[in-house]
């Protein structure tokens, strides 16, 4: 039985910041530890609420725009700016349930996720802390999402990963399942993915029975759809409606 034990449901005032006792923001585009955030990216992640903020209709809206000022980025002058909020030192996630209710943004270039990294990351590196992507979209493919398990042995090019299509333009609820022997992918209440602790152990070490944060952003460009083609798809929005987390309970 799963029991709600955390949510955002984003019903601030039309313009208000996140919540800061749920959410923090991460800044810049990586520098000086990982410039592109790994990935070559061309973002640079702000708290500005040109960026990021809650819509006042019940859900949060990300936004990526051109960038229109002189700030510089580890490429040059800056060409996008957007946002990216997390969990870190705030809530986490044992094996449970995590699910997030999202419209994505589309244009070729344009990188949606929903995501989490084990809390341990500071200290023993990525991919080691283990990751669990629920949802991440290539920009110039709308219609499919994907998922994917990372960790120590099976990151990069990994063998665990999975798309889902065909998915409309409205918004769709994504979702993972994990406890000690399996991860399971949702997309509105349909699973497309299992990866079991046996799947895991042919490449490398299971890393999933520790806490994870929660991670929501909307990049721009690098290495997994490609930088922009043109500017006329910004500003691009990704709203979310609400992000809720849950633990199983025996049943009674």
């Amino acid at each position: 039985m799963w029991v709600q034990v955390w949510s955002d449901e984003f019903d601030g005032a039309a313009g208000a910041p996140v919540d800061s006792t749920k959410w923090g923001y991460d800044r810049g585009d990586g520098c000086p530890n990982v410039c592109g955030w790994g990935n070559n990216e061309r973002e640079y992640y702000t708290s500005d609420t040109a960026n990021i903020k809650q819509n006042g209709l019940g859900q949060l809206a990300i936004t990526a725009t051109v960038a229109t000022d002189t700030s510089a980025c580890y490429y040059g002058r800056c060409r996008y700016k957007s946002a990216k909020i997390t969990t870190n030192g705030k809530m986490s996630v044992a094996p449970g349930r995590v699910e997030a209710r999202i419209k994505l943004a589309a244009g070729q270039g344009l990188w949606p996720a929903f995501w989490l990294l084990g809390n341990n990351i500071g200290t023993v590196g990525w991919p080691t802390c283990g990751e669990l992507d629920i949802m991440e979209n290539k920009g110039s493919q709308p219609t499919i999402t994907s998922s994917a398990v990372h960790g120590p042995g099976y990151s990069g090019n990994t063998p665990f990963a999975h798309a889902y299509a065909p998915i409309s333009s409205d918004y769709h609820t994504f979702a993972v399942e994990w406890n000690g022997t399996s991860i399971r992918y949702f997309v509105d209440g349909n699973q497309h993915y299992i990866v079991t602790r046996t799947n895991v152990g042919q490449y490398g070490t299971w890393v999933f029975d520790q806490p994870f944060y929660v991670i929501l952003n909307l990049a721009v460009g690098g290495n997994f759809d490609g930088h922009p083609q043109s500017d006329a798809i910004f500003p691009a929005t990704m709203l979310i409606d609400y992000v809720r987390v849950y633990k199983q309970t025996p049943a009674k």
